[in-house]
């Protein structure tokens, strides 16, 4: 699957022209691709610093994410809430917990970050709103009822970012089961009145969902 759709220099460019991330963060980008299968599953460093724009711009306190894997994108938004703020995570993978463990132990923000490992429907099913932000980034064939499952507990002018929308452009001609998916999820999002919308083509696509 491609990192991105933007052309490399452009993304370079781009990249130059972004807040740089902090050492850690390269310390567990490589690691992540030294160690895990599929690491482009992680997010790269301007989706990342994107995501603590938006926690800070949403004025969020409370996050939820589903799909952590290494924990980028996670200790990316945690940076971006208050000290009081809190961020609570969804994986399946030990192997990726046990990263993620060690790099949030090495963040002044790692404690703002709660893990729940297992199925994320059955997270959801056990939190309680209002949530301000949540962050979509995991097993595609979910993402509508991921969508169902958090809309109500999100907080009227809160966001929903889901990862992934374009879909190396598979989305124009879906192929397989995943695809369809993904189609299925961004049509859901375009059609519904509940939510103000927007695809931007950032690195594989990301949707922007504000409550209404």
């Amino acid at each position: 699957m491609a990192l991105t759709l933007v052309p490399e220099a452009i993304e370079e460019y781009a990249s130059a022209h972004t807040e740089p991330a902090s050492p850690l963060f390269e310390q567990l980008r490589n690691e992540t691709y030294a160690k895990m299968e599929m690491p482009q599953m992680q997010v790269g460093p301007i989706e990342g610093t994107f995501l603590r724009l938006l926690v800070r711009l949403a004025r969020a306190k409370r996050v939820l994410e589903i799909g952590m894997f290494t924990g980028y994108s996670t200790l990316m938004m945690a940076e971006g809430l208050p000290e009081d703020g809190e961020l609570i995570t969804c994986e399946i993978n030990p192997k990726a917990e046990e990263v993620a463990r060690r790099y949030f132990a090495k963040s002044p923000h790692g404690k703002k970050i709660k893990i729940r490992m297992g199925p994320a429907l059955q997270t959801i099913e056990s939190l309680t709103g209002p949530l301000d932000m949540v962050f979509i980034d995991a097993d595609k064939e979910n993402y509508p009822r991921y969508y169902d499952a958090v809309l109500p507990l999100l907080r009227a002018g809160g966001l929903i970012v889901a990862d992934n929308v374009l879909w190396s452009g598979r989305v124009l001609k879906p192929k397989d089961q995943t695809d369809r998916a993904i189609v299925a999820f961004n049509e859901k999002v375009a059609k519904d009145t509940r939510v103000e919308k927007v695809m931007l083509t950032v690195r594989d696509g990301i949707t922007l969902a504000l409550k209404r």
